[in-house]
């Protein structure tokens, strides 16, 4: 009996390591998909359409908001960015486990539209680890790390949201723990019933022989 995919949206601060652990799943595990955004912005250097982005026109993206094909979308200087559903559908009705990584506000609008959606948030183990995460980066000024630290005191307001809270301290423990709680979901009542029914068809059967 084939299976359907699951949904998984996966948020976390800048700096706790979401990426990389979303990174390492799709190289260890051949379950998962990575959901692709589309974007109006121009493609950079090496850029494809559909692996990268969905790249759009303004008009495509606004005919996509019409047509409420986007789980989500938002605009940013200028460029709008959302995830269109027909991507994640197809990858989910093929079996595969659908990795969401975005950011909070996103991800509470995807659940209000797949409320089975699996919500995954990824935090280091303290916000002295996170400042100091952000500070090893070498790359963003003191000013930029305190505008994230403020977003991320924000963010917190909403992690009672999420369904795990996944520490991410030692990077194997973290992808096989976001592993181990997506695969748990194959198994939840709610994603079985079609084995349920046939279950129970098979047992009424066997009491009428």
């Amino acid at each position: 009996m084939s299976r359907k995919g699951c949904l998984v949206i996966i948020s976390g601060f800048s700096g706790a390591g979401k990426g990389t652990v979303v990174k390492a799943l799709m190289e260890r595990f051949d379950c998962y998909a990575l959901s692709i955004s589309a974007t109006t912005r121009q493609p950079r250097p090496g850029e494809e359409n559909g692996r990268e982005y969905f790249f759009k026109t303004k008009e495509e993206f606004e005919e996509l908001i019409r047509q409420d094909a986007l789980y989500e979308y938002a605009q940013y200087v200028s460029n709008y960015y959302g995830t269109p559903k027909a991507y994640v559908e197809e990858q989910l009705e093929a079996g595969k486990d659908v990795i969401l990584e975005i950011e909070v506000q996103g991800a509470l609008k995807v659940k209000e539209k797949n409320p089975d959606a699996l919500l995954l948030f990824v935090t280091p183990p303290s916000a002295q680890e996170l400042k100091k995460r952000l500070e090893g980066r070498g790359t963003e000024t003191p000013e930029v790390i305190e505008e994230r630290m403020a977003r991320a005191a924000q963010e917190a307001l909403l992690m009672n949201k999420y369904d795990y809270l996944v520490v991410n301290d030692q990077l194997d423990d973290c992808v096989e723990t976001v592993h181990q709680l997506i695969q748990r979901e194959h198994l939840r009542m709610t994603a079985n019933q079609e084995m349920v029914a046939k279950i129970k068809k098979e047992l009424s059967e066997m009491k009428g022989e």
